[in-house]
């Protein structure tokens, strides 16, 4: 991992920061939204319950290595789509469409979704400083060098303190 700085994220905490960001969309109209697969999905989960959200899509984007020809799942690769959005939502340029994704990191997916979609509202839960500016609303800002542990990736193991060299 090219991070010695780690942010360990457990399923009780994402779901309050999924719930904050929530929070800071409502009151905003959409008619639909988007969930940037995979880890849009959980936050989409939870933001489409609180703000009463029916009408959900996804985008299949990979933009990491996944273990595919040898590279390490956190190694940042080329962007494809593997599941575009649909045609409805293409036709309207993204009009009252929310987008939501777990995290914007280099702004790579969230410029495919600017691309895409260019009238949607885009939303992560967290952000870091290269992605920040394409995002709409997000909850929490990480440094450019912080590698996210999201609960779905985490194993429950022995972690030594951060004075000990932990992270």
């Amino acid at each position: 991992m090219s991070s010695d700085k780690m942010f360990p994220v457990s399923w009780d905490q994402f779901h309050r920061d999924a719930r904050a960001l929530a929070w800071r969309l409502a009151g905003m109209e959409f008619s639909a939204m988007v969930a940037v697969t995979r880890g849009g999905l959980v936050p989409a989960a939870i933001i489409a319950r609180e703000l009463g959200l029916r009408v959900i899509e996804t985008l299949a984007v990979s933009s990491y290595g996944g273990g595919e020809g040898g590279a390490p799942e956190q190694a940042q690769g080329a962007l494809r789509i593997l599941k575009p959005v649909a045609a409805e939502l293409l036709a309207t340029r993204g009009q009252g469409v929310l987008v939501i994704d777990d995290l914007v990191d280099t702004g790579a997916t969230a410029r495919l979704v600017r691309e895409l979609l260019p009238k949607a509202h885009l939303a992560t839960v967290y952000a870091k400083p290269a992605g920040r500016p394409l995002v709409d609303t997000f909850v929490t800002e990480v440094s450019q060098d912080t590698w996210i542990n999201f609960p779905w990736d985490l194993h429950l193991s022995f972690a030594p303190p951060i004075a000990k060299g932990g992270g």
